[in-house]
């Protein structure tokens, strides 16, 4: 299998690499994976990742929640149970940043298409674009909804979305870069990025360590904190306007880093730490477990 190896920072370029821990696959693979840290920018990175064309097993699994819509098993179901809530959250953010009540929206990464059916039924223009053809399919047939293939996002037509949207999504790409710039040229003049990315710099983060469910090996490639987001997107000429905490991470990753560490769904553990991870982001949006950057063009 071909891997990819890092002699630089792939967010910012700098040599200036070290490795800081090394994470395992409790999804897929059992496999393990060296985390690296970029002491120029601080984001970090998987190393020795397989490349886009070979990382396609490593999401094969009934328990990958955003290809296949399980509800097996406790921690799933109150996944599904919140995101009714979170469905709201996030139009309401895209409303706020638009100043729109309806308009052109684009979702990278849509998954089975449960957020691009929940725009489309609140009267948006909703395009999907999802990498995967199984969450392609179960899209079509859960919520009816058409998501073309990802390879699509490089030939839309230019100034065609008020916005766009990629949740939990920029960490899984591998031509970042790439995606970032023609993102840019996508938007209309005045219209808005949402980017939604774990933290490594949370608390919850901090108390797991290569246990944290966030760092996601090998499917996560990159791995950031706010510092970093923003050094990124500066590159592409995107300024954060303002960032939103997506507050019920920190719960679900505590509960799924409490079984990734001892084997066991320890709901009253997880969900302790949860609160606690929670209580210390409210005071600060920059240590939430999970983070929605705001964007808009320079």
């Amino acid at each position: 299998m071909r891997l990819i190896y890092y002699n630089s920072c792939p967010l910012c370029g700098s040599s200036n690499i070290r490795k800081v821990l090394t994470a395992k696959d409790h999804t897929v693979s059992g496999e393990q994976f060296e985390i690296w840290h970029c002491g120029h920018c601080t984001g970090r990175f998987t190393q020795n990742v397989p490349s886009s064309s070979r990382i396609g097993r490593y999401y094969q699994s009934q328990e990958y929640i955003s290809h296949t819509e399980t509800k097996k098993g406790l921690i799933n179901r109150l996944y599904h149970s919140v995101r009714k809530i979170t469905m709201r959250s996030k139009q309401n953010w895209v409303r706020a940043a638009t100043g729109l009540k309806t308009g052109a929206l684009l979702d990278i990464g849509s998954g089975t298409g449960a957020f691009l059916h929940y725009m489309q039924q609140n009267g948006w223009q909703a395009t999907g674009l999802e990498p995967d053809e199984q969450a392609r399919d179960n899209a079509k047939k859960i919520y009816n909804v058409d998501a073309q293939p990802v390879e699509q996002l490089f030939s839309l037509s230019a100034a065609s979305f008020d916005a766009i949207t990629m949740w939990h999504v920029l960490e899984h790409v591998h031509e970042v870069h790439a995606y970032l710039q023609q993102i840019r040229t996508l938007l209309k003049p005045g219209g808005s990025l949402l980017i939604a990315v774990p933290n490594y710099t949370s608390p919850d983060a901090e108390h797991y360590g290569p246990f944290w469910a966030a760092y996601d090996v090998p499917r996560h490639l990159y791995h950031f904190s706010p510092a970093a987001m923003e050094q990124l997107l500066q590159q592409h000429q995107l300024k954060i306007v303002k960032k939103h905490p997506m507050v019920f991470d920190a719960f679900y990753v505590s509960l799924l880093s409490e079984k990734c560490k001892t084997g066991h769904s320890r709901m009253i553990a997880g969900a302790w730490s949860g609160f606690r991870s929670y209580r210390k982001a409210l005071k600060e949006t920059d240590r939430c477990s999970s983070i929605v950057y705001e964007c808009k063009l320079v």
